[in-house]
């Protein structure tokens, strides 16, 4: 019998390190145990796909080996995003799916993605997975496999809900990610110039870094937008799932103020819908929605969490600063970045501004981007506790914490957020304050407390 590394079991995926702590056999164990759960709940159809990173086309061959032994029919839709593996879930009407993508992590780091037709997989159900590997309590049978090109139906369903009447000029940048091959499908049939970078998927991603909530990242996608009178620019995490912004004038468009605009739209026909965004979003965001009539909700962070609490409050939108942001308006409810890159154009179009003018009426806070510094990921979801602990004493009318997801502190002069991230072995930490001096107190509170459990948090090096 085998067991999976506990490390590797995630809040909301499977992740680690390919040669360390993930290899093809857990790739096949995965296969053995996820299959067996899909048969024993009458299951008897998954499709599997993979993003660009090297290691990718081995694992999802193993994965496959592993479902085929359960007795099922396995359906490869390729290479690809995550969210076309998603899509094929519900194209195709079987009955789970499960994504080889490392996202945005280092090209050594691999993983998977998991979904039951019912909805995401996630949390204890991950946990117990692990048990059921470690048990060997497997089903058994004689699978079939089949490899299908959803590409184009993909790329159809994305343009169902194009309705922009505008040529626009628009640069994209996919950070040699799993979006490359089916973003020259889409631009080929949308109206407008469109300049790509990067597009050829490459698992050592040679030009920088596929994560959009990093602005080093983005500077390319910057530089090429300021250098020509375009519209705006999109870029893509390495699988798909997350959407970076910046605006004609070459600003980055952060992702909780990028869903003000999502809200706009959709609360014009669904007055009062519930609109969820993660923690770490500015409250600039849920002042906005309550503003335009909107229910804003905060939650916590992890595109699966974020996929169930849309279910439980038939909520037509949420985002995360991370770059997820999920349409159940029109769509499935699941985060992808080109169908959101479809329905951005779909607002600027209806607007008469530049996308620079159209936020301009939200009131500019001092804030810093999210960042992120290493800890022992032994210890990792025992830190923030103990900084909650050190916090308690202070709280009063005029200090609060939410503790939904790590901490959130919100005093007079704003908020600070440190919490673990369930991804990499790293705390998370933000803060947005009502003017510099704000800022520089919440900062210096939040790397005060961060001393007290050992740790060094340097906002300056953002």
């Amino acid at each position: 019998m085998q067991s999976f590394s506990p490390t590797i079991l995630r809040e909301y995926d499977i992740r680690g390190q390919i040669g360390k702590n993930l290899s093809r056999d857990d790739a096949f164990l995965l296969g053995r145990s996820f299959g067996s759960l899909v048969v024993k709940q009458g299951g008897s159809k998954i499709c599997i796909g993979y993003d660009g990173r090297h290691s990718s086309p081995d694992m999802a061959d193993s994965l496959r080996d592993g479902l085929m032994a359960c007795g099922l029919h396995v359906v490869s839709v390729g290479l690809g995003p995550t969210p076309m593996l998603y899509f094929a879930v519900k194209h195709l009407k079987a009955d789970a799916g499960i994504m080889v993508t490392g996202s945005h992590n280092p090209s050594d780091y691999n993983g998977f993605k998991m979904s039951l037709k019912s909805g995401p997989f996630y949390g204890q159900a991950i946990q117990d997975l692990g048990a059921l590997a470690a048990s060997g309590d497997f089903a058994n049978g004689a699978g079939r496999f089949e490899n299908m090109d959803i590409q184009d139906a993909y790329v159809a369903r994305l343009l169902q809900d194009y309705e922009a009447q505008k040529d626009f000029s628009i640069v994209w940048d996919c950070g040699n990610g799993a979006a490359g091959e089916i973003l020259r499908r889409l631009v080929k049939k949308l109206p407008g110039e469109h300049t790509l970078l990067f597009d050829e998927i490459n698992g050592d991603f040679p030009n920088h870094h596929p994560d959009p909530t990093v602005d080093k990242n983005l500077q390319s996608l910057i530089e090429t937008v300021r250098s020509g009178s375009h519209d705006f620019g999109i870029a893509f995490d390495g699988d798909g799932d997350r959407i970076g912004v910046v605006d004609d004038k070459g600003n980055i468009l952060r992702c909780d103020i990028l869903m003000t605009l999502y809200a706009s739209e959709i609360l014009k026909h669904q007055p009062g819908a519930a609109i969820i965004g993660d923690i770490k979003c500015s409250q600039i965001m849920f002042d906005e929605i309550a503003r335009m009539g909107g229910t804003p909700v905060m939650w916590k962070t992890g595109h699966s969490l974020v996929k169930a609490k849309m279910a439980e409050m038939a909520s037509p939108l949420a985002g995360e600063l991370s770059g997820h942001i999920f349409f159940a308006d029109k769509y499935y409810g699941y985060d992808d970045a080109l169908y959101c890159a479809v329905r951005l154009m779909n607002v600027i179009a209806a607007s008469s501004q530049k996308l620079s003018s159209m936020t301009a009426h939200i009131a500019a806070l001092h804030s810093t981007p999210e960042v992120r510094f290493d800890v022992n990921e032994a210890e990792k979801f025992d830190l923030v506790p103990r900084v909650y602990e050190n916090l308690k004493p202070l709280v009063n009318d005029r200090f609060h914490i939410n503790d939904i997801d790590g901490v959130r502190v919100t005093t007079p002069d704003g908020w600070w957020l440190l919490r673990p991230s369930n991804t990499q072995s790293v705390l998370v930490a933000r803060a947005e304050g009502n003017s510099a001096e704000s800022l520089k107190r919440l900062t210096d509170m939040a790397q005060e407390h961060v001393r007290k459990i050992g740790y060094t948090l340097d906002f300056s090096a953002s």
